[in-house]
Protein backbone atom coordinates (compact mmCIF):
# COMPACT_ATOMS: atom_id res chain seq x y z
CA UNK A 1 0.00 0.00 0.00
CA UNK A 2 1.06 3.49 -0.69
CA UNK A 3 0.58 6.73 2.00
CA UNK A 4 2.75 9.51 2.69
CA UNK A 5 4.69 8.76 5.69
CA UNK A 6 6.08 5.35 7.31
CA UNK A 7 4.16 6.79 11.03
CA UNK A 8 0.84 7.63 9.05
CA UNK A 9 0.60 4.39 7.37
CA UNK A 10 0.99 2.47 10.16
CA UNK A 11 -1.18 4.64 12.50
CA UNK A 12 -3.66 4.74 9.77
CA UNK A 13 -4.00 0.98 8.79
CA UNK A 14 -4.36 -0.44 12.19
CA UNK A 15 -7.90 1.76 12.39
CA UNK A 16 -8.74 0.77 9.10
CA UNK A 17 -8.25 -2.88 9.02
CA UNK A 18 -10.87 -2.72 11.82
CA UNK A 19 -13.52 -1.78 9.33
CA UNK A 20 -15.40 -4.02 6.53
CA UNK A 21 -16.70 -2.98 3.33
CA UNK A 22 -20.22 -4.21 3.07
CA UNK A 23 -23.27 -2.40 3.00
CA UNK A 24 -24.91 -1.79 6.15
CA UNK A 25 -21.73 -3.41 8.01
CA UNK A 26 -19.33 -0.16 8.43
CA UNK A 27 -17.83 2.92 6.31
CA UNK A 28 -16.33 1.89 2.99
CA UNK A 29 -12.40 1.86 2.15
CA UNK A 30 -10.75 5.06 0.05
CA UNK A 31 -13.38 4.25 -3.16
CA UNK A 32 -12.53 8.01 -3.72
CA UNK A 33 -9.09 7.19 -4.61
CA UNK A 34 -7.48 6.24 -7.78
CA UNK A 35 -4.20 6.25 -5.77
CA UNK A 36 -2.82 6.01 -2.12
CA UNK A 37 -0.81 9.55 -2.46
CA UNK A 38 -1.51 12.73 -3.46
CA UNK A 39 -0.51 12.15 -7.21
CA UNK A 40 -3.44 13.75 -9.96
CA UNK A 41 -4.19 12.11 -13.50
CA UNK A 42 -2.34 14.59 -14.89
CA UNK A 43 0.92 13.92 -13.01
CA UNK A 44 -0.15 10.35 -13.12
CA UNK A 45 0.01 10.46 -17.31
CA UNK A 46 3.01 12.22 -17.34
CA UNK A 47 5.23 9.68 -14.99
CA UNK A 48 3.30 6.73 -17.00
CA UNK A 49 4.65 7.96 -20.22
CA UNK A 50 8.14 8.32 -19.35
CA UNK A 51 7.83 5.50 -17.37
CA UNK A 52 6.38 3.49 -20.40
CA UNK A 53 8.93 5.17 -22.52
CA UNK A 54 11.98 3.35 -21.19
CA UNK A 55 10.36 -0.08 -22.42
CA UNK A 56 10.01 -1.66 -19.22
CA UNK A 57 9.79 -5.50 -19.51
CA UNK A 58 9.23 -6.18 -16.01
CA UNK A 59 7.49 -3.71 -13.59
CA UNK A 60 7.76 -4.37 -9.40
CA UNK A 61 5.81 -2.67 -7.41
CA UNK A 62 6.56 -2.04 -3.56
CA UNK A 63 4.03 -1.19 -0.98
CA UNK A 64 1.86 -1.29 -3.88
CA UNK A 65 -1.67 -0.85 -1.99
CA UNK A 66 -3.68 -1.82 -4.84
CA UNK A 67 -1.25 -1.25 -7.27
CA UNK A 68 -3.27 1.43 -9.99
CA UNK A 69 0.19 2.95 -11.04
CA UNK A 70 1.48 -0.31 -12.24
CA UNK A 71 -1.80 -1.23 -13.56
CA UNK A 72 -1.24 1.73 -15.83
CA UNK A 73 1.96 1.27 -16.97
CA UNK A 74 1.36 -2.46 -18.05
CA UNK A 75 -1.67 -1.31 -19.78
CA UNK A 76 0.54 1.46 -21.69
CA UNK A 77 3.18 -1.19 -22.38
CA UNK A 78 1.75 -4.63 -23.35
CA UNK A 79 5.07 -6.51 -23.70
CA UNK A 80 5.54 -5.94 -19.63
CA UNK A 81 4.43 -8.35 -16.49
CA UNK A 82 4.51 -7.06 -13.27
CA UNK A 83 4.43 -8.05 -9.79
CA UNK A 84 3.05 -6.07 -7.03
CA UNK A 85 4.25 -6.44 -3.01
CA UNK A 86 2.16 -5.29 0.01
CA UNK A 87 0.99 -7.12 3.11
CA UNK A 88 -2.62 -5.25 3.27
CA UNK A 89 -4.92 -8.43 1.83
CA UNK A 90 -7.76 -5.98 0.86
CA UNK A 91 -5.63 -3.73 -0.94
CA UNK A 92 -4.34 -6.39 -2.99
CA UNK A 93 -7.83 -8.03 -3.30
CA UNK A 94 -8.79 -4.83 -4.77
CA UNK A 95 -6.02 -4.75 -7.16
CA UNK A 96 -6.74 -8.18 -8.66
CA UNK A 97 -10.36 -7.02 -8.87
CA UNK A 98 -9.05 -4.30 -11.08
CA UNK A 99 -6.31 -6.29 -13.43
CA UNK A 100 -9.50 -8.44 -14.14
CA UNK A 101 -11.56 -5.97 -14.90
CA UNK A 102 -9.03 -4.42 -17.52
CA UNK A 103 -8.09 -7.40 -19.28
CA UNK A 104 -4.40 -7.78 -17.24
CA UNK A 105 -4.54 -9.98 -15.30
CA UNK A 106 -2.83 -12.31 -16.79
CA UNK A 107 0.21 -10.13 -16.67
CA UNK A 108 0.33 -9.39 -12.96
CA UNK A 109 0.56 -10.78 -9.76
CA UNK A 110 -0.21 -9.76 -6.38
CA UNK A 111 1.83 -11.04 -3.70
CA UNK A 112 0.75 -10.97 0.35
CA UNK A 113 4.48 -10.57 1.53
CA UNK A 114 6.58 -8.45 3.58
CA UNK A 115 9.15 -6.66 0.79
CA UNK A 116 12.09 -6.26 3.51
CA UNK A 117 15.15 -8.84 1.89
CA UNK A 118 12.97 -9.42 -1.53
CA UNK A 119 14.32 -11.43 -4.23
CA UNK A 120 11.83 -10.28 -6.29
CA UNK A 121 14.47 -7.89 -8.64
CA UNK A 122 15.68 -7.39 -10.22
CA UNK A 123 13.11 -5.47 -12.63
CA UNK A 124 13.30 -3.33 -15.55
CA UNK A 125 10.69 -0.87 -13.19
CA UNK A 126 10.29 -0.52 -9.40
CA UNK A 127 7.78 1.67 -8.39
CA UNK A 128 8.08 2.47 -4.81
CA UNK A 129 5.77 5.32 -4.01
CA UNK A 130 5.51 6.27 -0.17
CA UNK A 131 6.50 2.97 0.82
CA UNK A 132 9.99 3.17 1.26
CA UNK A 133 9.51 2.14 4.99
CA UNK A 134 8.53 -1.56 3.51
CA UNK A 135 12.43 -1.87 2.19
CA UNK A 136 14.34 -1.10 5.70
CA UNK A 137 14.05 -2.03 9.68
CA UNK A 138 15.61 1.22 10.08
CA UNK A 139 13.38 4.27 11.59
CA UNK A 140 12.88 7.20 9.82
CA UNK A 141 14.77 9.02 8.10
CA UNK A 142 17.93 7.12 8.64
CA UNK A 143 15.60 4.35 6.06
CA UNK A 144 15.02 5.90 3.43
CA UNK A 145 19.16 5.58 2.76
CA UNK A 146 18.76 1.93 3.02
CA UNK A 147 15.59 1.85 1.18
CA UNK A 148 17.70 3.69 -1.63
CA UNK A 149 20.07 1.15 -1.17
CA UNK A 150 17.51 -1.62 -2.46
CA UNK A 151 16.05 0.19 -4.84
CA UNK A 152 19.63 -0.39 -6.67
CA UNK A 153 19.92 -3.59 -5.81
CA UNK A 154 16.24 -4.23 -7.49
CA UNK A 155 16.52 -2.86 -10.41
CA UNK A 156 18.04 -3.59 -13.70
CA UNK A 157 21.24 -1.72 -15.15
CA UNK A 158 19.14 0.57 -17.94
CA UNK A 159 15.68 0.51 -16.10
CA UNK A 160 13.89 3.12 -13.62
CA UNK A 161 12.88 3.60 -10.45
CA UNK A 162 10.13 5.81 -9.34
CA UNK A 163 10.78 6.80 -5.46
CA UNK A 164 7.36 8.76 -3.78
CA UNK A 165 9.18 9.97 -0.79
CA UNK A 166 8.10 12.51 1.62
CA UNK A 167 10.28 15.19 2.54
CA UNK A 168 10.19 18.85 5.11
CA UNK A 169 8.86 21.47 2.00
CA UNK A 170 9.91 23.77 5.84
CA UNK A 171 11.36 23.21 9.19
CA UNK A 172 7.82 22.60 11.28
CA UNK A 173 7.49 24.39 14.41
CA UNK A 174 7.19 22.77 17.71
CA UNK A 175 3.14 23.74 17.53
CA UNK A 176 2.86 21.66 13.92
CA UNK A 177 4.80 18.61 15.55
CA UNK A 178 2.32 18.17 18.49
CA UNK A 179 -0.76 18.21 16.13
CA UNK A 180 0.67 15.80 13.55
CA UNK A 181 1.02 11.79 14.22
CA UNK A 182 2.29 10.44 16.96
CA UNK A 183 5.74 11.27 18.29
CA UNK A 184 6.23 13.59 15.08
CA UNK A 185 9.96 15.03 14.85
CA UNK A 186 11.68 17.70 13.18
CA UNK A 187 14.38 15.25 11.98
CA UNK A 188 11.90 12.85 10.95
CA UNK A 189 12.01 13.51 6.91
CA UNK A 190 14.74 15.41 5.36
CA UNK A 191 14.72 18.17 2.69
CA UNK A 192 14.13 17.88 -1.25
CA UNK A 193 17.81 18.53 -1.58
CA UNK A 194 19.12 16.23 0.50
CA UNK A 195 16.77 13.73 -0.43
CA UNK A 196 17.92 13.60 -4.05
CA UNK A 197 21.91 13.90 -2.51
CA UNK A 198 20.94 10.56 -1.05
CA UNK A 199 19.76 9.20 -3.87
CA UNK A 200 22.66 10.59 -5.90
CA UNK A 201 24.91 8.60 -3.33
CA UNK A 202 23.35 5.57 -3.56
CA UNK A 203 23.95 4.72 -7.16
CA UNK A 204 21.12 6.68 -9.16
CA UNK A 205 20.57 10.00 -11.38
CA UNK A 206 17.68 11.89 -11.39
CA UNK A 207 15.54 11.82 -14.52
CA UNK A 208 12.93 13.93 -13.09
CA UNK A 209 12.12 15.34 -10.09
CA UNK A 210 8.87 16.76 -9.05
CA UNK A 211 6.26 17.44 -6.18
CA UNK A 212 3.28 17.28 -4.95
CA UNK A 213 0.96 20.32 -5.41
CA UNK A 214 -1.11 21.75 -2.75
CA UNK A 215 -4.31 20.96 -5.26
CA UNK A 216 -2.96 17.24 -5.47
CA UNK A 217 -2.52 17.10 -1.45
CA UNK A 218 -6.16 18.56 -0.64
CA UNK A 219 -7.96 16.21 -3.08
CA UNK A 220 -5.87 13.06 -1.67
CA UNK A 221 -6.98 14.15 1.62
CA UNK A 222 -10.53 14.66 1.25
CA UNK A 223 -10.43 11.79 -1.02
CA UNK A 224 -8.90 9.45 1.67
CA UNK A 225 -11.61 10.73 4.81
CA UNK A 226 -15.28 11.05 1.88
CA UNK A 227 -16.27 7.95 2.27
CA UNK A 228 -16.51 7.56 6.04
CA UNK A 229 -17.61 10.85 6.46
CA UNK A 230 -20.62 10.58 4.14
CA UNK A 231 -21.11 6.95 6.14
CA UNK A 232 -20.69 8.77 9.46
CA UNK A 233 -22.80 11.19 8.69
CA UNK A 234 -26.48 8.57 8.14
CA UNK A 235 -25.42 6.46 10.64
CA UNK A 236 -24.43 7.58 14.03
CA UNK A 237 -25.81 5.28 15.84
CA UNK A 238 -24.20 2.29 14.53
CA UNK A 239 -21.62 0.44 16.83
CA UNK A 240 -18.48 1.47 14.81
CA UNK A 241 -19.26 4.87 14.62
CA UNK A 242 -17.72 6.50 18.21
CA UNK A 243 -14.62 4.73 16.70
CA UNK A 244 -14.62 6.33 13.14
CA UNK A 245 -15.51 9.54 13.97
CA UNK A 246 -12.33 9.95 16.80
CA UNK A 247 -10.43 8.69 14.14
CA UNK A 248 -11.61 11.12 11.31
CA UNK A 249 -11.49 13.69 13.73
CA UNK A 250 -8.15 12.97 14.79
CA UNK A 251 -6.48 12.25 10.74
CA UNK A 252 -8.08 16.31 9.98
CA UNK A 253 -6.36 17.70 12.52
CA UNK A 254 -3.39 16.01 11.88
CA UNK A 255 -3.53 16.97 8.01
CA UNK A 256 -4.56 20.82 9.19
CA UNK A 257 -1.05 20.84 11.41
CA UNK A 258 1.13 19.17 8.39
CA UNK A 259 -0.77 21.23 5.52
CA UNK A 260 1.76 23.09 3.66
CA UNK A 261 4.93 21.60 5.58
CA UNK A 262 5.10 17.50 4.86
CA UNK A 263 5.61 17.46 0.77
CA UNK A 264 6.08 14.58 -1.58
CA UNK A 265 8.36 14.03 -4.51
CA UNK A 266 8.30 11.78 -6.85
CA UNK A 267 11.92 11.16 -8.20
CA UNK A 268 12.47 9.16 -11.41
CA UNK A 269 15.79 7.82 -10.74
CA UNK A 270 18.18 5.97 -13.24
CA UNK A 271 20.81 3.57 -12.31
CA UNK A 272 24.24 4.36 -12.84
CA UNK A 273 25.61 1.18 -14.26
CA UNK A 274 29.07 1.61 -12.66
CA UNK A 275 27.99 2.04 -8.77
CA UNK A 276 28.26 -1.15 -7.27
CA UNK A 277 25.18 -1.48 -4.66
CA UNK A 278 26.10 -1.91 -0.46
Amino acid sequence: MSDVTSTRTENAETAENTEVTEPGDGPPRLTRLAFHSPLSEARADGIVRRLAGAGPRTVLDLGCGWGELMLRVLAAVPEARGVGVDVNARDLERGRRDAEARGLAGRVEFAEESAVGTVRGPADLVLCVGSSHVLSTEEPPRHTAEALRELRRLVADGGRVLLGEGFWQRPPTPAELAGMWPEARADEHYDLGTLVDLAVAAGFRPEWVETANADEWEEFEAGYQADAEVWLAGHGDHPLAAETRERLDRHRAQWMSYRGVLGLAYLTLVPVVSAVSA
